[in-house]
């Protein structure tokens, strides 16, 4: 399998072993590790979800945001 390219990513970049880190973390499979990966990410967006506040889900602008459309 050919390995993908990222740019500016080096091997003291720290990506290279964040990776090799999660990999190991999976016992080497790459499918596991995908799949943590995955979970992880859906995680962290229902966390960024409840951050947002609930008027700007509901799209209420007051201020300098409040803008005449008409």
């Amino acid at each position: 399998m050919a390995e993908a390219v990222v740019p500016n990513a080096s091997p003291e970049s720290g990506l290279e072993a964040a990776v090799d880190e999660a990999i190991a973390a999976c016992g080497g499979d790459m499918r596991a590790t995908i799949r943590a990966l995955i979970v992880a990410n859906e995680f962290l967006e229902k966390e960024l979800e409840t951050q947002v506040s609930r008027g700007f889900m509901r799209g209420v602008r007051h201020g300098r945001f409040n803008t005449y459309s008409g």
